[in-house]
């Protein structure tokens, strides 16, 4: 089941990080570049680090300037993101090529890297909220509570997973096909954000 290799990759990619637990640690990838798990791992990984940036925009006492800086670091971490999963889709188009689509093959409502996509971040938060469960300094109605949430979200790991392997099955089966939309994200694009562009004058 591609899913549970995916996801174990995931989890590596987070067990990593938190070995340092820096956004400003460097990435080591372990897996060769000619593999699917090095992407996997490296989409991980740009998750994993906008996630804990995202802890440290919400500190209320955070500088102003620092605020801003971050700011432009998560908007960076965002198109990164959307480039990794186009490279991810794009392996798949490639992989399903010779692929012979039946006449009555449908399209799904995501590609199988958007599909991966939510993977990644549910990865995040199962690690994060098994942290806040297993926490020893906090209260027992605390810990009770996140825990309860954790198994919401080992059910919904379980019911993406058996969903993504469907999806890849019937791809490969001919059932349904795979289009690539490139995103288009138009506020960072100098000739399409107005604001950036009038500001060109």
């Amino acid at each position: 089941m591609f899913s549970h290799v995916a996801f174990s990759v995931f989890e590596q990619s987070i067990n990593d990080y938190h070995k340092h637990d820096s956004v400003e640690q460097p990435i080591n990838n372990p897996f060769p570049l000619s593999e699917i798990e090095h992407l996997l791992y490296a989409k991980n990984w740009v998750d994993t680090v906008q996630w804990h940036y995202e802890d440290i925009i919400r500190d209320p006492q955070i500088d102003p300037v620092a605020a801003l800086v971050l700011k432009r670091q998560i908007d960076a971490s965002n198109q990164v993101r959307t480039d990794m999963v186009e490279y991810i889709d794009s392996y798949f188009l490639q992989k399903y090529n010779a692929v012979q689509v039946k006449s009555s093959a449908k399209i799904n409502s995501e590609s199988p890297a958007w599909a991966f996509d939510r993977l990644s971040i549910l990865a995040l938060k199962i690690y994060h909220m098994n942290e806040e469960a297993t926490r020893k300094e906090a209260s027992s109605e605390h810990r009770a509570k996140c825990q309860e949430k954790l198994n919401v979200l080992l059910e919904q790991k379980k019911d993406l997973t058996t969903a993504i392997d469907d999806l890849l099955n019937d791809i490969e089966n001919g059932d349904k096909y795979m289009k690539v939309y490139k995103q288009m994200k138009m506020y960072n694009d100098d000739d399409l954000n107005p604001v950036l562009y009038q500001n060109k004058k």
